[in-house]
């Protein structure tokens, strides 16, 4: 298991993420989910906090507009992103697909990024990754 400090605590939550029946856990109290959007190929950010309820997705930005990734109404303009805040439940996972037509998903926190591929330590391809709070 791959397991990296947690920023500022987290009262022993932790994220799994599942890919191709492999397991990795990441000691994260919170995340940033960054994703290159397939036409526009432009950057995608989501700020992730894992709760004992589940992942509640707190903001959401997005560097631009168009094909399917309009930012709602409630969205403002802050320093060339568009930024808000999602209004939903906490999720009790969250299933990550690749279509192979951009880069790969990131994880970042504490200053740094990784991919999935470096996550796992292999390439991740065309697997899909599921994301969860583990259990205690």
């Amino acid at each position: 298991m791959d397991t990296a400090p947690a920023p500022g605590g987290g009262a022993g939550l932790s994220l799994c993420l599942t890919s191709a029946g492999v397991v990795k856990t990441l000691s994260v109290a919170a995340f940033t989910l960054v994703w290159t959007h397939s036409i526009e190929k432009v950057d995608w950010q989501e700020d992730w906090r894992i709760t004992p309820s589940g992942l509640e997705l707190v903001q959401a930005r997005v560097k631009g507009s168009g094909a399917g990734m309009e930012p709602p109404p409630e969205a403002r303009l802050v320093d060339g992103w568009f930024e808000w805040q999602p209004k939903r439940a906490p999720m009790p996972e969250v299933v990550l697909g690749n279509s192979g037509a951009t880069g790969e998903w990131r994880f970042c926190g504490d200053g740094s990024c990784r991919t999935l591929s470096e996550i796992f330590g292999h390439a991740i391809g065309m697997n899909v990754t599921t994301m969860r709070r583990c259990e205690p």
